[in-house]
């Protein structure tokens, strides 16, 4: 067995890993506080890093209008891309969800507007910016590169591996967020209102819990963690496309899949899995390396058959 290429597999798998961990952990954020699977975060991940991309390049306009200046340092960008999608995020939920999501409703009907939220995204996302891959510069050390506007990963040499700057920079993206997502839910007021919401909105209102803006902070907190995850893996995979995020958002079900929907642990471990299991599947099946979706709906298949709580869910038991 060769012992590098099996660590620049996964070396690779991890680096996918953390951006569907983060994908992960927006689907479960929203689903423990609604008990929604959002169907949409893909789409409004994909159109936060159109807007990330244009404050690096000409600039933030919709429909002809300059809203934000441009060439702005990619840094700045994104956390301005993730401020905007913050609030655009709750204002979603506000607008759109709220009305057509309770007890009293037919769950069809908020399935619908996120299918149409889907699809509206999208085509928003090409008409307001651009409906071709347009370049995302990194925000971590790279260096020019005569075939990439955007230059090349840097690379450290460790015996005879290479460990990519990319690969080092998605792993600390996700481990700030995921220490700020513990000291948010551990350490505060608010992360313990958004838990006692997920675990029982009737008895936190009670309580005197506004309950709503709970619901609505859940929801721009996944907007502002999908905008996060898609600028980083535009910025990995070199541009943002119209298609960029529809196969991560498939890797990003799978992983909550296998790691449990209501677990912020869960995602992070079920992407790493997902991914790393993606990366020696591309790297050593050769029959599958063109079909590499095989991997997540098998994984996704196997653990509703086994065990639908995921690894780390919690099964809900209900009095009568």
């Amino acid at each position: 067995m060769d012992v590098d290429l099996f660590l620049r597999f996964l070396l690779n798998g991890i680096g996918n890993g953390a951006v569907y961990g983060a994908m992960a952990m927006a689907l479960v954020l929203i689903f423990r506080t609604t008990g929604l699977l959002n169907l949409a975060q893909g789409e409004m991940a994909l159109f936060s890093t159109y807007m990330g991309w244009g404050l690096t390049a000409t600039g933030m306009t919709f429909f002809g209008l300059q809203v934000l200046p441009g060439d702005l340092p990619v840094g700045l960008a994104i956390a301005i891309s993730v401020l905007i999608s913050a609030a655009l995020g709750a204002l979603i939920e506000r607008v759109l969800i709220r009305p057509v999501h309770g007890p009293d409703k037919s769950p069809l009907n908020v399935l619908i507007v996120m299918l149409g939220l889907f699809l509206g995204l999208n085509a928003l996302a090409q008409l307001a910016f651009s409906d071709d891959a347009e370049p995302m510069p990194k925000p971590w050390p790279s260096k020019p590169s005569a075939g990439s506007p955007t230059g090349s990963n840097r690379y450290w040499q460790v015996g005879d591996l290479r460990i990519q700057s990319s690969t080092v920079a998605l792993v600390i993206m996700l481990a700030i967020v995921c220490f700020g997502l513990y000291v948010l839910f551990q350490r505060t007021k608010v992360g313990l209102k958004l838990r006692a919401v997920a675990s029982n909105p009737e008895s936190a209102r009670l309580v005197g819990i506004n309950s709503s803006r709970m619901l609505m902070l859940g929801w721009a907190m996944a907007a502002g963690l999908g905008a996060l995850a898609g600028c980083f893996v535009a910025a990995d995979r070199g541009s943002v496309n119209p298609g960029l995020m529809a196969v991560v958002l498939v890797y990003a079900f799978s992983a909550a899949a296998l790691g449990g929907f209501d677990s912020p642990l869960g995602a992070v471990v079920g992407g790493m899995v997902v991914a790393i299991a993606e990366a020696m599947t591309v790297g050593y099946v050769k029959s599958l390396s063109t079909i590499e979706l095989v991997v997540p709906f098998a994984l996704i298949l196997l653990v509703l058959l086994v065990r639908p709580t995921g690894l780390f869910g919690k099964k809900v038991v209900e009095r009568v």
